[in-house]
C-alpha cells in the first residue's frame, strides 16, 4: 500500500526542523558552544515562522499542526533555553539556579497549554502573554551577546543579577495576560494594513544583521516594554470609562 503524501506535510516539515534546531541547540550547549546554540534558537524561530506561512500558503492549517507546533516550541523555546541558561551560568547557583533556569521551560509550557485551549482561530492580531519564541530570543540573546561577552557594558559585577531578573521577568510575562502584537505577515495586504509595524520589524531585522546578533536583545526589550506600556494605558483608560459610566448613572439622582 503506497504512502499518501498530502500538502499538509509541508508545514509539518518546517515544524519538525524547528524541533530539530532546538535539539541541536541543546547539544551545542553541552559542548560549551553557547553562541552557536543561540543561533540555532534563532533558526528555530525562523522555522517556526515559516511553518505558519506554509500552512496559510497551502491552506492546510489544522489542529494537528497547532499541537505539533506547540510540542516543537516547548522544546526549542522552553527546554533548550532553560538548559543553555543553566549550563552557561545558573549551575553555579546550585538548587536556586536550577529553579531559575527552569522557569522558561515551565512557564513556556503553561503558556502554550493556555494558548491551545483558548485558540479559536489560526490568524490572531495579538498574543495573550509574551509569545514563547520572543521569550527565548530575549533571554538567550542577553546571555550570549551581553552576559558572556567581553564588553564593558553591562558591568561584570551586575551581570548575574541582570540575568536572573531577565529570566524571571520574561518567564512571568509569558504566563501574564498582557497583550503582545503578532509580527506582521510579509504579504501586500498585511503590509497595507499595518505599514508602521512592518517598517519597525524590517528595521529591527536590518539592525540585527548589521550588529551580528547584538541588536536582538535591545529589539526584544522594546517589544516587551511596548506591550507593558500599552497594557497600562488600557487599564487606566478602562478605569476612566468606568468612572464616567458611574457618574452618568448617578446624575439623574443628583437633584
Amino acid at each position: 500500500m503506497p504512502i499518501r503524501v498530502t500538502r499538509s506535510v509541508i508545514p509539518s516539515l518546517f515544524t519538525t526542523m524547528n524541533l530539530f534546531s532546538g535539539f541541536v541547540a541543546i547539544i551545542k550547549a553541552t559542548e560549551g558552544e553557547y553562541v552557536v546554540a543561540a543561533w540555532f534558537i534563532v533558526l528555530s524561530v525562523i522555522f517556526d515562522g515559516l511553518d505558519g506561512a506554509m500552512a496559510r500558503l497551502t491552506k492546510t492549517s489544522s489542529e494537528f499542526g497547532v499541537e505539533l507546533d506547540s510540542l516543537a516550541d516547548v522544546v526549542s523555546f522552553g527546554v533548550a533555553p532553560s538548559y543553555i541558561l543553566y549550563a552557561a551560568f545558573f549551575h553555579q547557583w546550585e538548587a536556586v539556579g536550577m529553579v531559575i533556569a527552569g522557569l522558561p521551560a515551565m512557564c513556556g509550557a503553561l503558556r502554550l497549554a493556555r494558548f491551545n485551549v483558548q485558540l479559536t482561530g489560526f490568524d490572531k492580531e495579538y498574543f495573550l502573554g509574551l509569545p514563547i519564541p520572543a521569550g527565548a530570543l530575549t533571554t538567550i540573546s542577553y546571555l550570549v551577546f551581553h552576559h558572556l561577552s567581553n564588553d564593558t557594558i553591562p558591568p561584570t559585577e551586575i551581570r548575574p543579577a541582570l540575568l536572573a531578573i531577565i529570566t524571571i521577568g520574561v518567564s512571568l510575562l509569558m504566563v501574564s495576560t498582557i497583550r503582545y502584537d503578532t509580527f506582521p505577515k510579509p504579504t501586500p495586504r498585511a503590509i497595507k494594513a499595518a505599514p508602521v509595524k512592518f517598517a519597525i520589524v524590517l528595521l529591527g531585522i536590518v539592525a540585527i544583521i548589521v550588529t551580528k546578533g547584538k541588536g536582538i536583545f535591545p529589539f526584544m526589550v522594546l517589544y516587551l516594554v511596548y506591550g507593558m506600556i500599552r497594557q497600562l494605558f488600557h487599564i487606566l483608560r478602562h478605569e476612566e470609562e468606568e468612572e464616567t459610566m458611574e457618574e452618568l448613572e448617578e446624575t439623574p439622582f443628583d437633584i
